[in-house]
């Protein structure tokens, strides 16, 4: 029994020549593909890296201002901000925070600024949240906060 292998022919039954195209990618193609991966990867890591530290120093000051908004909020019904200088630490869940309530007198009338700093530590870095406001000083009958 005998098979017959096929062979390159074109419509007409000619024998097409062998080209010398071929699909592929040369080693040029290749390197310069290398090359721009080379440089596109770190940068987009880096750039990850950096989101990454933005998103978890988001995510800590909006805890530390809900924290300060508590200390400021407690020290006004309490009155125990007219006491100087308070340091303190909070814990807040996971998440550790330094606090400092401070009041100073305010220029016009008997108020006393009231301020709470928030500070915490993200990565290594240090960052801090302020809030403050207005309070009528306990000298003169009234304690809170002013219109």
């Amino acid at each position: 029994m005998k098979f017959r292998t096929p062979t390159n022919r074109n419509q007409s039954g000619k024998r097409k020549a062998a080209s010398g195209n071929s699909s592929g990618f040369t080693l040029a193609e290749v390197l310069a593909a290398l090359l721009f991966l080379a440089i596109v990867i770190p940068a987009a890591v880096e750039a990850l890296h950096i989101s990454s530290l933005a998103g978890e120093v988001a995510a800590r000051k909006g805890a530390a201002a809900r924290v300060a908004d508590r200390i400021l909020n407690e020290s006004l019904v309490t009155t125990n901000w007219n006491h100087g200088t308070q340091n303190q630490t909070i814990t807040d869940g996971a998440l550790e925070f330094r606090s400092t309530l401070t009041s100073e007198n305010w220029p016009q009338g008997n108020m006393q600024l009231v301020s709470a700093e928030v500070t915490f530590t993200a990565k290594g870095h240090d960052y801090s949240v302020k809030l403050s406001t207005l309070a009528s000083s306990p000298t003169s009958g009234k304690a809170g906060l002013q219109p």
